[in-house]
């Protein structure tokens, strides 16, 4: 008889898991809370513009067309890539930018520009850089946090220092000037820790930065959400939305279903792609394999104030995507770390879909997409967030040297708060855990349930760790373990159209 098996969530990970698990023979349903699919980075139309809510980065396109070809198929079968040029421009105050090109060797050129000597020593970071990544794609991130042995390989071994190392010593022991040195630390914010505490063999985000380069879905992140409920659909995968888990049921310590909407529904096995801390607060306290304690002393990654912003115009001297450093990088990372407060004067994020995917707003506008990167758990509301956007508009208007405020249709915004509400995501984090020294790999939150049989987990608190690829991958990790423990029936009867 068929297994059944029920997803909590629908972001990347659970639309992974739900795609292997289907391919492998099980019958899958996916429960969605909200009313529209894909988790964080669900997807807001207003007045003819579009906005991705959440992640709006596509970096690492190698995992993206891996995850595609395990079931034959291409990226290409359901949404188109292109590469942006610049990748993306980093200011530092008004008239005092850098634009990170599309290519290495335009790249170092840049880098030479700005220090003399730093074009080679760029090129050996690069280096390292691309061989971590090689080494952390073929033999680590696709291992499934079980056992410490998973992290000895002969090329770790060579390399073990970088694990205690971090990203920002490394960095400044090769490159003096400042601006390189916050390009060069700004990829692995997206692991959700300060540079300082990432380890250095981490260096393998700046090869997927400056090696693989910046892509955009056209139609925006989301894009890949529809190809992937495509997929997931032509493979039989049931989707629900409006689907509130209240409870995980669990019957002699074997999980044997979920509570949706105050209606019981069987199922075999149960993974959620929900927040890992919220999971376990569906299930009796008994059968939690982690206290309010231990989240409590985890480094987490960091939440955002977002504003999701129309305007009635073109803007000026803005690319695709754009950092604002024109404030005090370690001043900000304190307040998210080590003193959660808000940030005196952020550092600040903003895209434009529409400068480079003029379908995502209407002729003569721009969409704006701005974020704050924020302590979780921290006080919020609109008076702060009016604040909070009025801080960072006025910069935005003197750094690229034009008036916007008038020009506003709208503005939305989501923060703390709203993480919690839409997401149930723990003290409102954006995404996940971070990858800290101590929490990767086997010392992150378990894939299988160590208290319930037939329950798993799966996504950014899990392995591999935060960010869109490592869900892809954490979906896939999941489903080998189920499938290796559980028989479906026979691939035979499947295909994928």
């Amino acid at each position: 008889m068929t297994k059944k098996i029920s997803i909590i969530g629908s972001g990347f990970s659970s639309l992974s898991a739900a795609c292997y698990l289907a391919k492998a023979g099980y019958r899958v349903s996916i429960f969605e809370k909200n009313n529209s699919i894909g988790g964080r980075a669900r997807q807001m139309k207003k007045e003819g513009f579009t906005f991705d809510m959440g992640p709006s980065w596509y970096w690492m396109p190698d995992v993206f067309e891996k995850f595609f070809a395990d079931f034959g198929k291409s990226v290409s079968d359901y949404y188109h890539i292109s590469k942006l040029n610049p990748a993306y421009k980093v200011i530092f105050g008004q008239n005092d930018e850098i634009l990170i090109g599309d290519e290495l060797d335009r790249i170092y050129e840049t880098f030479e520009e700005v220090e003399k000597g730093s074009a080679a020593k760029l090129k050996k970071f690069i280096t390292t850089a691309r061989d971590n990544y090689v080494i952390a794609i073929d033999k680590l991130v696709y291992r499934p946090g079980i056992s410490p042995l998973e992290l000895v390989t002969t090329e770790t071994i060579t390399r073990l220092n970088r694990f205690f190392s971090n990203i920002s010593k490394e960095i400044r022991k090769e490159f003096k000037n400042e601006k390189l040195i916050k390009i060069l630390e700004f990829p692995v914010l997206f692991l959700g820790a300060k540079p300082s505490a990432t380890p250095s063999f981490y260096s393998f985000m700046n090869y997927a930065d400056f090696g693989l380069g910046t892509w955009h879905p056209k139609g925006g992140m989301f894009s890949v959400v529809k190809g992937m409920e495509s997929l997931a659909k032509s493979l039989g995968v049931e989707i629900v939305t409006n689907a509130n888990v209240e409870k995980i049921n669990v019957h002699k310590g074997r999980c044997i279903g979920l509570m949706v909407n105050g209606k019981n529904y069987d199922s075999d096995i149960v993974v959620s792609g929900a927040d890992y801390e919220h999971s376990e607060s569906l299930l009796a306290e008994e059968y939690r394999q982690y206290s309010d304690k231990y989240w409590d002393k985890k480094t987490f990654a960091p939440s955002s104030l977002l504003f999701y912003v129309g305007f009635d115009k073109k803007l000026k001297n803005i690319e695709h995507h754009n950092l604002f450093f024109d404030t005090d990088f370690d001043k900000h990372a304190k307040s998210i770390y080590d003193n959660p407060s808000w940030p005196e004067e952020p550092l600040f994020y903003a895209n434009f879909t529409s400068k480079t995917d003029p379908d995502t707003a209407p002729d003569g506008c721009e969409n704006g997409f701005f974020l704050i990167p924020l302590a979780p758990g921290i006080e919020d509301n609109e008076e702060i967030r009016t604040l909070y956007f009025n801080k960072i508009i006025t910069r935005f208007e003197r750094l690229t040297g034009q008036e916007v405020q008038n020009n506003i249709i709208f503005k939305q915004s989501f923060c703390v708060s709203d993480f919690i509400k839409d997401y149930n995501s723990y003290k409102g984090n954006a995404y996940g855990m971070a990858n800290t020294l101590l929490q990767t790999a086997f010392l992150r939150p378990k894939l299988k349930s160590k208290k319930v049989a037939n329950l798993f987990f799966t996504g950014q608190l899990t392995v591999p760790g935060p960010g869109v690829p490592p869900s892809l991958i954490s979906g896939k990790l999941v489903s080998g373990i189920i499938e290796s423990e559980y028989q479906p029936r026979p691939v035979e009867a499947l295909s994928v159209t």
